[in-house]
């Protein structure tokens, strides 16, 4: 790679530096293309960031290592105070409810491009930037300009999914430059800089959670109230541990590995599923068979909807995820609003699960979407 002269600087970038190759590779790119950088450093958790599932304390060394490598300042700030509030407490509150959040999608809106950039612009900071695999494009309008985000180029890494709650302010002042380069060409760029962190592996999930059991940390803030597990015909087959451990279509930990029920002619069967969750009688129900039909959804509702642009989306054909690495879903949007909209799709979609993000696409601009309220 070319480096490009950083004699005279473009501006002031914050970039958000993890402790990641992504947002390590990022800090340096935009360097070399001429940015003043300040590296910052998020600490979001910190009830037990001590533990063995917590990475914070490393990442932090990581983060510093490569800034120091680099030639760029970096300084730490601690959110774990708006990260309880914002976040957290409504990741909580959704469990209660029976629901599956993504705090992902809540964490990007509420703490990296708002408490973060809030931080960062009042560090004098022009722009901000993330490692994300995303891209901004601006659009001259005859009101002024607009601001689109878009997939990555990398489609197996894109992140819009996750974005797709930004504004128009936020994007504004955000760079993504990992939004144009294939992964292996990032893995290649910190190999060639000699970044400690070059063979770091990806994150995989949120700190507070990390590798730990999910129902062992889930115990730690909601009661358990166990209750039957009931096959579709009505017939119990276990007893679950609490609706709030268990998400639709979720194979695994379900406690019911004896329970054969229907077989195939070759005396094996098939596995089970969870497929709905009756709150008021607290009731678990599990289907047979990846595609029975109570896992297959043909329409959805979702509220709390969040537009890109701010304005709502004709309705229409469009595509649309209901969950992170799934393809696009040819769609028709019903009776969109500022607040909900309804998605009816061309065909059945697996496992649609209420607290996740519908997230709406026009070719490769992500228009926004919403949470899941039912199929």
């Amino acid at each position: 790679m070319v480096k490009l002269s950083a004699s005279k600087s473009k501006g002031r970038v914050v970039v958000g530096m993890s402790g990641g190759v992504d947002s390590s590779v990022t800090a340096w790119l935009l360097k070399q293309q001429g940015y003043e950088v300040l590296g910052l450093f998020m600490k979001n958790w910190e009830d037990d960031d001590d533990s063995e599932y917590c990475s914070t304390r490393q990442d932090w060394l990581d983060a510093a290592s490569v800034a120091d490598l680099i030639g760029v300042d970096i300084e730490a700030v601690n959110f774990a105070a708006e990260y309880k509030d914002r976040v957290f407490a409504d990741f909580l509150r959704e469990y209660s409810a029976g629901r599956t959040p993504n705090p992902d999608v809540l964490c990007n809106a509420e703490i990296k491009f708002k408490a973060f950039l809030d931080h960062a612009m009042s560090l004098g900071a022009d722009l901000i930037a993330t490692g994300h695999y995303a891209r901004v494009r601006s659009v001259e309008t005859g009101h002024g300009m607009r601001y689109e985000l878009l997939k990555a180029l990398d489609l197996t890494k894109d992140q819009s999914y996750f974005l797709h709650r930004l504004n128009q302010e936020q994007l504004a002042r955000t760079l993504f430059p990992l939004g144009e380069m294939p992964k292996t060409e990032v893995r290649s760029v910190a190999r060639s800089l000699h970044l400690p962190n070059a063979a770091k592996k990806d994150s995989t999930g949120i700190c507070f959670i990390g590798e730990r059991p999910f129902r062992e940390f889930l115990n730690r803030y909601l009661p358990t109230q166990p209750g039957p597990i009931k096959t579709a015909e009505g017939a119990t087959v276990g007893q679950h541990h609490g609706l709030s451990f268990y998400t639709l279509g979720q194979r695994k930990g379900l406690g019911i590995g004896g329970v054969k029920g229907r077989q195939r002619d070759d005396g094996t069967a098939d596995a089970w599923y969870t497929a709905r969750k009756d709150l008021e009688n607290n009731t678990l129900y599990v289907v047979q068979g990846h595609d029975h039909p109570w896992l297959l959804a043909q329409q959805l509702q979702a509220q709390e909807a969040s537009w890109v642009s701010g304005q709502v989306p004709e309705p229409g054909a469009y595509t649309a995820k209901t969950r992170y690495r799934q393809a696009d879903a040819a769609c028709v949007l019903r009776g969109p609003a500022s607040d909900k909209f309804a998605l009816s799709f061309n065909d059945p979609q697996w496992a649609v699960t209420p607290g996740q993000s519908a997230v709406l696409y026009a070719g490769d601009v992500c228009l926004g979407g919403g949470f899941i309220a039912s199929p």
